[in-house]
């Protein structure tokens, strides 16, 4: 694979990812402009990524020999997962499964990165295979970041609270934002880290089922990052369906950032990276 198209392979990659975040956004808080701007950047990827299919059929046919490789066949259908979503868009009103649809989609897409060749691992493999390791790292620091911005809000949240319920105010709580604003940038920060750590996991458990080593889906990090992101999950349902306090929503908060920093910590005993 040449520079450039190194180079438009992870631009695509990122513009998928972030299509994906203004489709959880919609999904959220039925935002119109959202939606607006997630389909646009996944039209964007569509004709792209049908281009490079295009590209490469042509290529083949003046061949003299068509060889269609497994990196052909996952873009194909990566192409078609995204078809699919627009045509559930379109007819049926149902944004979650369009979402993990697309999940699915953006993982296949980026495991384009990697190129196979009839003798088995060559050069041209390890950069891409590290290719693919910079999307899953830049997505899972970029939910970190965010996340962690989070967890201090839940922790200020908690100590207003506190302060409140116990009538034991001090004069530097003022400095702090209203619990109100606290409650709705939390949220914020869990509706943007959400999908990012989705698709950072997807990436990582479709690239070790497509590498043959499952023995790695029990391995400590990838554990300890599903049961983070279902305890994200699960404060985004509390919050959005059950109306759940802020002092409670906090809470569970801070224990599935406790689930990440035990996830980070779990490296040295990790096989994944």
């Amino acid at each position: 694979m040449m520079d450039w198209e190194l180079w438009l392979s992870d631009s695509i990659v990122y513009i998928y990812a972030l299509s994906l975040l203004f489709y959880f956004s919609d999904f959220i808080y039925e935002n119109r402009k959202a939606k607006q701007l997630g389909t646009g950047l996944l039209v964007f990827v569509w004709i792209l990524s049908g281009a490079f299919i295009i590209m490469r059929l042509v290529t083949e046919i003046k061949a003299p020999v068509f060889q269609f490789t497994n990196v052909d066949l996952l873009q194909l259908f990566s192409w078609i997962m995204i078809t699919i979503s627009f045509i559930i868009s379109r007819f049926y009103s149902i944004r979650l499964i369009v979402f993990f649809v697309n999940i699915l989609g953006f993982s296949l897409f980026a495991l384009n990165l990697y190129s196979f060749t009839a003798k088995g691992i060559t050069l041209e493999l390890w950069h891409t295979t590290r290719e693919l390791l910079y999307v899953h790292i830049s997505l899972i620091v970029s939910a970190y970041a965010i996340l962690t911005v989070g967890a201090l809000l839940a922790i200020m949240y908690l100590l207003v609270h506190y302060a409140l319920k116990q009538k034991k105010w001090m004069k530097w709580l003022r400095r702090f934002p209203s619990l109100a604003a606290m409650a709705s940038t939390m949220e914020r920060m869990v509706i943007i880290g959400f999908p990012l750590l989705l698709m950072s996991l997807a990436i990582a458990v479709i690239s070790i089922i497509v590498e043959g080593r499952t023995q790695l889906l029990l391995d400590v990090q990838i554990v300890t990052s599903i049961i983070a992101i279902g305890i994200y999950g699960y404060f985004i349902y509390q919050r959005a369906v059950h109306k759940k306090p802020g002092h409670e929503i906090a809470k569970l908060y801070l224990i599935a950032y406790l689930v990440q920093i035990i996830n980070m910590l779990s490296g040295e005993y990790s096989n994944f990276h």
